[in-house]
């Protein structure tokens, strides 16, 4: 059966060509090339993340690197120590007043006993001529009671012997009565009247025998209470006097006179500091240390300076615990007792030896054990672009060198330069490999 074709449309082909639609060929290479670039894309994101650093990126110009080496540890620590007299006195100011003359300066050596400023109190002078006429006074006083003391006693003699005159007479006078009356020329009347006047005369000499003891003990106690405000007055005149004494200021020892700057007209108040005097052949030195060291130092350990090109044994005679600004204080004695010619102040380098020298694995002292406390560093990878922070245990210290404990093994390469700009940072990468920026070797003897 035919089908009836309408004769405006278009017949198709006898092979059928004409019912397929054929796409455009600009469509297909469209598709093509976002199919390569996506595969492109893909393959640039690995290589960039591959590439992307891993950690903290950090300037490798601004990294120092050194190698953990197994080398012969000192067991030493150097601090700059400053010359300081062995002994001083200090000159604190006594007595107060107003300066009227300076005899000597600041520098200068003194002499014991030399006149160094004379100050004037008119207070001290008052109070000298107080004691002093109150001394006159008591010495006036004593003199007086003496002269009554010895006026007493005469009349007292003299009464004594009065009565010790009648007491005889009486007794005389007795015996003779009772001659008489045994022959029978006296009475007994009479001779009763006798025997009661010889034991009146009797009492009466006694009675004043016991008051004369009795005033004689009061006498002596009065004079000895007199003698002994006497004794005061004389003490009190006496620390007046060397009150008044010590406005002319002497030096008590010989030596040298340091930060003395008195000058004429200048008021001195009590216990003000003037200055001091310095033995100036006798040095010791004074040094501060890091806190780190306190538990390993004490007195008695040795050390050693070079002065001059000479080497001087020194001993640690001080230690002061006390923590300031993270340091403490501490002395050292020359062992000969004798010091080089050093002046006040300077300073000089000192090893203070702690222990004997022993092999160790160690690290140089920089920068890293200030930031990190030692507990801790960033080790270098082999190719030397990225570092790793690694919990390591540290030991002994000196200057220039830090005994490595635990956490390390030698020939490691350690990152010595400051860490503190890195901060809690595991790991760091470097703009460029880093090599070996700190020259180190085995140092063992």
């Amino acid at each position: 059966m035919l089908s009836h074709i309408h004769p405006d449309l278009p017949q198709a082909d006898a092979d059928g060509a004409a019912m397929d639609t054929p796409l455009p060929a600009r469509r297909g290479r469209l598709l093509a090339a976002a199919g390569v670039i996506a595969l492109l894309a893909a393959v640039a994101a690995v290589l960039m993340w591959r590439m992307m650093p891993q950690g903290l990126w950090v300037d490798a110009a601004n990294v120092r690197v050194a190698v953990v080496t197994r080398a012969t540890f000192h067991d030493d620590v150097l601090v700059r120590a400053s010359a300081a007299p062995l002994r001083s006195v200090m000159l604190d100011a006594v007595e107060s007043g107003r300066v009227e003359e300076v005899l000597a300066r600041d520098g200068a050596s003194v002499a014991k006993g030399d006149v160094l400023f004379r100050l004037s109190n008119a207070q001290r002078r008052l109070e000298l001529l107080q004691r002093e006429s109150e001394r006159a006074q008591q010495i006036s006083n004593a003199m007086n009671m003496r002269i009554a003391l010895e006026a007493s006693r005469a009349d007292r003699r003299r009464r004594l012997a009065d009565l010790e005159f009648a007491a005889s007479e009486a007794d005389k006078q007795y015996r003779r009565n009772l001659a008489l009356a045994e022959q029978g020329f006296v009475s007994a009347s009479a001779l009763q009247d006798a025997a009661d006047r010889r034991t009146q005369q009797q009492r009466l000499l006694a009675a004043e025998q016991a008051d004369a003891r009795a005033e004689e003990r009061i006498q002596a106690n009065a004079l000895q209470q007199m003698e002994k405000a006497g004794a005061r007055l004389e003490t009190g005149l006496r620390l007046v006097s060397e009150t008044v004494a010590a406005l002319e200021v002497r030096a008590p020892v010989a030596g040298r006179l340091t930060d003395f700057r008195l000058q004429v007209g200048e008021t001195v108040k009590l216990d003000q500091h003037l200055g001091r005097i310095d033995d100036p052949a006798r040095f010791k030195l004074a040094a501060e240390l890091d806190e780190y060291y306190l538990n390993r130092l004490a007195a008695g350990l040795q050390a050693h300076a070079v002065v001059n090109g000479v080497q001087h044994a020194l001993t640690v005679s001080r230690l002061y615990p006390q923590i300031r600004d993270g340091k403490f204080a501490l002395e050292l004695a020359f062992d000969d007792g004798v010091a080089p010619a050093l002046k006040p102040g300077q300073g000089l380098e000192v090893a203070i030896t702690l222990g004997a020298p022993a092999p160790a694995l160690m690290l140089p002292m920089e920068a890293w054990i200030a930031d990190g406390g030692g507990s801790s560093v960033f080790v270098l990878a082999a190719d030397g672009r990225s570092a790793q922070r690694r919990t390591i245990r540290t030991g002994r210290r000196n200057a220039s060198q830090v005994e490595v404990l635990a956490g390390l093994a030698p020939g490691e390469r350690v990152i010595v330069s400051s860490t503190a700009a890195y901060g809690q940072a595991a790991r760091l990468a470097l703009s460029q490999p880093v090599g070996l920026s700190i020259p180190t070797k085995d140092v063992t003897q």
